[in-house]
């Protein structure tokens, strides 16, 4: 295996400069850009600085492209480099107030604003009908308008940078066919929790202007209310939004364990990003996983002609 970066200092200038210890390329399905961690060796020739283009080639093709945001270095000589792709400019924070618009609309709007290269957008159905976000980050705008299309589409759309262009795929569409099993992972854990994203109680309001008084619409499962105590979700919807829809929907998503399973040290594969979905088959302990889970994140790894990578996990069909 053939692991190259490359580092562009200006139009015609492009260096390859000598790798040092590991690489790793990180990836989280939602919030996050995609991070580029690297050491080399400092020397006459080698001109780099913060803005500057990088890219890493594994075997001769094209894995990631971002841009150079920290650099640090001592006696040594060895530069410690930090990338992140295009994503890293959506922490960015701004105001926008649309109607009748998709979340696909959503991203190209932000991506035209802040010149941000485009790739494949897939066509979400649901038009979200008014949204006023303020002083929000442009990663939170976007995820907002995508978790409103997950809700009505019951489809889970997924955000990332391929090599340099901002794309949007269903992930039905990110099956990537290795299987993960007791040969090809080191270690696992898996995990079932009420104490993150569970809720079995949900409100959502919204405040009438003419009336002057709060519009609530409410959703509850009593069983597990008896089991696990009230578990409440609160939040805001824009007028004219169906809030009992909304309630209702946001139920069958959240009232539920949350379960993820960590993968250390499994074989490598640069197919394998987060918002991609991959079959598992895994004796765990009290029961025996052989599913389709979807990567929440994913570290990779080379090193020294070694390619591996741990991975986070929970359920595909969050809906079922």
């Amino acid at each position: 295996m053939q692991v190259n970066i490359f580092i562009q200092n200006s139009p015609d200038a492009v260096f390859a400069p000598v790798i040092t210890d590991s690489v790793t390329w990180e990836t989280k399905r939602s919030g996050s850009p995609g991070k580029l961690t690297f050491s080399v060796i400092s020397d006459d020739i080698l001109k780099a600085e913060e803005g500057n283009a990088v890219r890493l080639d594994v075997d001769g093709a094209p894995v990631f492209f971002g841009y150079l945001f920290e650099r640090s270095w001592g006696k040594d000589g060895i530069i410690k480099a930090v990338a992140y792709d295009q994503l890293r400019y959506l922490k960015n924070k701004d105001s926008y107030n649309y109607t009748d618009k998709n979340a696909s609309d959503v991203i190209r709007m932000i991506a035209a604003d802040f010149n941000l290269q485009l790739g494949e957008i897939v066509e979400t159905s649901f038009h979200i009908p008014f949204r006023n976000k303020k002083d929000n980050a442009l990663f939170d705008i976007i995820l907002d308008a995508l978790e409103l299309t997950m809700i009505h589409d019951k489809k889970i759309y997924v955000l990332y940078d391929d090599v340099g262009k901002l794309t949007l795929k269903d992930t039905e569409t990110m099956k990537v066919g290795i299987l993960i099993d007791q040969e090809t992972a080191e270690d696992y854990s898996y995990k079932a929790s009420i104490d993150g994203d569970t809720y079995n109680q949900i409100k959502v309001y919204y405040d009438n202007d003419e009336t002057k008084k709060r519009e609530i619409f409410m959703a509850k499962h009593t069983e597990n209310i008896n089991k696990w105590g009230i578990l409440q979700k609160y939040e805001s919807i824009d007028k004219g939004a169906n809030g009992q829809e909304i309630a209702e929907s946001y139920l069958t998503v959240y009232n539920k364990p949350a379960r993820s399973m960590s993968i250390k040290n499994a074989f490598g594969d640069v197919r394998v990003r987060a918002g991609c979905v991959l079959p598992i088959s895994l004796n765990v302990g009290d029961i025996m996983i052989y599913n389709n889970l979807l990567v929440e994140q994913v570290k990779h790894t080379f090193k020294e002609g070694v390619h591996w990578m741990d991975l986070t996990l929970k359920g595909a069909n969050i809906f079922g």
